[in-house]
C-alpha cells in the first residue's frame, strides 16, 4: 500500500469514526440496549485508533517506501478495522451472531499490524 493511500485510508477512517461516534450517542442512545451501545462505541475507538496508526504509517511510507513490512502493516490495520468494528457495530445493531467470530480475527490483525510495525522499526536499527 502506498503512502498516500494509507494516509487517505487513515483520514477516512477517522472521519467516519467521528460520524459513527456522533450517531451512537445521539441517535442509536434512545434505541439500543446500553451493552450493546457500549459493543458499537468500542467499534468507534478502536476504529479511530486505528486510522491514527494508517496515518502514521503513511507518514512513514513516505519516508521509507521501500520498506514493504510498512504496506503490510497498514494492510493489516485496514483489514482489521473493517473486521473488527464492522463486526460490532453490525452486532450492536442486531446483525447476526454469525458474525461474532470475525472480531477477533479483526483484533488479531491489528496484532499483526502492530507486530510488523514493531519489526519494521527493529529492521532500521541494523541497517
Amino acid at each position: 500500500m502506498s503512502g498516500a493511500v494509507s494516509l487517505a485510508l487513515g483520514a477516512l477512517g477517522g472521519a467516519m469514526s467521528v460520524a459513527l461516534g456522533a450517531f451512537g450517542a445521539h441517535a442509536l442512545k434512545a434505541k439500543l440496549p446500553v451493552e450493546s451501545l457500549s459493543v458499537f462505541q468500542t467499534g468507534v475507538q478502536y476504529q479511530m485508533m486505528h486510522s491514527l496508526a494508517l496515518i502514521a504509517v503513511g507518514l512513514w511510507i513516505e519516508r521509507q517506501p521501500d520498506l514493504n513490512l510498512l504496506g503490510y502493516a497498514a494492510a493489516a490495520f485496514l483489514f482489521g478495522m473493517v473486521c473488527f468494528s464492522g463486526s460490532l457495530y453490525a452486532l450492536a445493531l442486531g446483525g447476526p451472531r454469525w458474525l461474532g467470530p470475525v472480531t477477533p480475527l479483526g483484533g488479531s490483525l491489528f496484532i499483526v499490524g502492530w507486530l510488523l510495525l514493531a519489526v519494521a522499526a527493529l529492521s532500521q536499527q541494523s541497517a
